[in-house]
């Protein structure tokens, strides 16, 4: 039987794991360091505790890093210490030269680097994200097997390192900062006394996110994992030699929301948040 290690059971990591363990392969997780929160979601979910990462280590064929992406290269750089030399998946936010980085840094003791990506919602009984695999053939076919079956669907990319990381990031400079504009468009409107008004011409448009107010307080509550995505979004532009302004404002937009990680805060809330300079602590 495969054995699977997750880095680690957040949201997204727990409920992928989950669906890794239901199509019979071992999942291990490290409750070392980890929340109350991350524990209630592994014991939940089934997943078999180890007492070291150094054991994980040993013990997993595949390690499968979902972090938030300011953590990456680190949670990188400890799985290389432990001298694994297996399968590396990292399924994170990351920009391609990112995701180079994290490649080399495993390499180094001898794994075999994956380039992950996750696009859609923690999978459940209505929802099956995608996660696309990009780099050696014969591993990413290792990492889709684990999914046969599940609502995780696993897609292959032709391509090697960075393939997955450059369609996440592209989703995603679109996707999370057109809802970042959105919530700021709207601030501008209610300031103005026209909310009303800019909803009705929204309301015209099927797609329009200004349409959807009720999304915004979940945009602020995910922005301190959003917003470093967004920076390395910007990287990713930059690389490409595209502009990355827009990148980089929904990340200082997003900083302005840091104190509303994990919450469920109002509408009012996170419009009055807008509002507040980076240097005022959030309420």
């Amino acid at each position: 039987m495969t054995t699977l290690g997750i880095l680690h059971p957040g949201s997204m990591g727990a409920a992928v794991a989950a669906q890794a363990r239901s199509s019979g392969v071992e999942v291990l997780w490290c409750p070392a360091g980890r929340s109350a929160s991350s524990k209630a979601r592994a014991e939940r979910y089934g997943l078999a505790p180890v007492q070291t990462l150094s054991e994980m280590t040993e013990r997993a064929d595949i390690i499968l890093s979902l972090c938030p992406p300011a953590a990456a290269e680190d949670v990188a750089r400890d799985v290389a210490a432990c001298a694994y030399a297996r399968l590396y998946v990292d399924g994170n936010a990351v920009s391609p030269a990112t995701m180079a980085n994290i490649s080399a840094i495993v390499q180094r003791s001898g794994a075999t680097a994956i380039d992950g990506s996750v696009i859609g919602s923690p999978p459940s009984d209505t929802r099956s994200p995608r996660l696309y695999l990009s780099g050696p053939a014969d591993a990413v076919a290792s990492v889709a097997r684990l999914f046969e079956g599940s609502a995780v669907q696993a897609r292959p990319l032709p391509g090697e390192i960075g393939q997955a990381s450059a369609l996440k990031l592209s989703y995603s400079s679109y996707q999370k900062a057109s809802r970042v504009l959105a919530a700021v468009a709207y601030a501008l409107a209610s300031d103005h006394g026209v909310e009303a008004e800019l909803l009705e011409i929204a309301d015209g448009r099927s797609t329009s996110y200004l349409a959807e107010t009720a999304y915004f307080p979940k945009v602020a509550a995910r922005s301190w994992r959003w917003g470093p995505e967004m920076n390395e979004a910007a990287h990713a532009l930059e690389e490409a030699g595209l502009p990355s302004d827009l990148a980089d404002a929904a990340a200082a937009v997003m900083e302005r929301w840091a104190g509303l990680k994990d919450t469920s805060p109002d509408l009012a809330l996170v419009l009055e948040e807008l509002h507040k300079g980076p240097e005022t602590e959030p309420t």
